[in-house]
């Protein structure tokens, strides 16, 4: 006579303990600025279409679940679902992202959108990554392609680039400086304020929205629209969380994310506005001639074979742009 109860008492317990559907954690790498920020509006996008699609997202401000490397970590050990992180950082995973971020490469962002799908290389990508949890959602544009913000010296030609100190971000930029006549000494994002301000570093190379947003037009004096290269982040997805999803929910997932690299391309395509803020914000804007930024790509040449990635990734980027 008391079976019932005790089978449906054990039913319960057995439900109790079943996970419920877990929040899709979102880490965000900028403040939260839908008008500049490229990272944030792929962010948002992405986790607005869960939402109304019946997955519960939610966004955690900049460094509150860890800077970059422990955010790696946790998205690769499946503690973290969705991190808006450092293409470089993906990179220590396979370096074959590396060739996504080469000065003068590509043509335009629509050249390297191609690459990335008809060429195949996000695809590539993520045969090096995902074996070790980490799965490249897509590759994100912080804003438009980069250009060279300076203190002291306007750049309006090549050789005006001679001598300045940038502020590096790694090695890479070391070698990419030196490659152009410049010098490079690295120093990290929460240092550049006064680096600049003490003459360490005479500028930086970053998308025109950067001294808007991190506030450093009282002492950015120039912005050289060099259009250098894209300038790009990653939105990285846990491995284990993508594989656990059901088929509609991982269908959801890509819909979501189509929709966020929608948003973002269509932010980053036209820089007007956002120049005209800089000039508003007391900043010079200088547009490099053809021959000048002709110059700049010439100088950029040997910085692809020295590009760090695994044998044969500079051949498939090649290949990815019909080169």
């Amino acid at each position: 006579m008391e079976m019932p109860k005790i089978l449906s008492a054990t039913l319960v317990a057995a439900a109790l303990a079943l996970p419920a559907t877990a929040e899709v954690k979102i880490a965000l790498d900028s403040p939260p600025d839908l008008e500049k920020s490229g990272t944030y509006m792929w962010a948002h996008t992405f986790g607005e279409y869960l939402n109304a699609n019946g997955m519960e997202a939610v966004e955690y401000e900049r460094n509150s679940l860890g800077e970059e490397a422990e955010r790696l970590d946790q998205v690769s050990q499946g503690l973290l679902e969705v991190s808006m992180s450092d293409a470089k950082s993906a990179g220590t995973l396979d370096a074959t992202i590396n060739g996504a971020m080469m000065p003068y490469f590509f043509d335009g962002m629509e050249q390297l959108d191609a690459a990335l799908d008809e060429g195949g290389m996000l695809e590539q990508i993520n045969a090096g990554t995902t074996p070790k949890g980490v799965r490249v959602l897509d590759i994100v544009y912080t804003g438009t392609p980069t250009g060279i913000f300076t203190t002291e010296t306007p750049i309006r030609t090549f050789d005006d680039l001679a001598g300045v100190r940038m502020r590096a971000l790694d090695e890479v930029q070391i070698n990419t400086f030196e490659n152009w006549g410049a010098k490079g000494t690295i120093v990290s994002w929460s240092e550049v304020p006064n680096a600049l301000q003490t003459g360490v570093a005479g500028g930086y190379i970053n998308p025109a929205f950067v001294p808007l947003t991190y506030g450093h037009t009282s002492f950015i004096n120039y912005f050289t629209n060099a259009r250098m290269s894209p300038s790009v982040r990653v939105a990285i997805a846990s491995e284990d969380w993508y594989q656990g999803l059901s088929d509609e929910e991982r269908t959801t997932v890509q819909e979501a994310v189509d929709a966020a690299h929608a948003a973002n391309r269509k932010l980053v395509s036209d820089d007007t506005e956002v120049l005209k803020q800089l000039q508003d914000a007391g900043i010079e804007v200088i547009e490099l001639s053809p021959e000048e930024r002709q110059k700049f790509r010439e100088a950029s040449q040997s910085i692809y074979e020295s590009t760090d990635m695994p044998e044969g990734a500079l051949d498939a980027w090649n290949a990815a742009v019909g080169r």
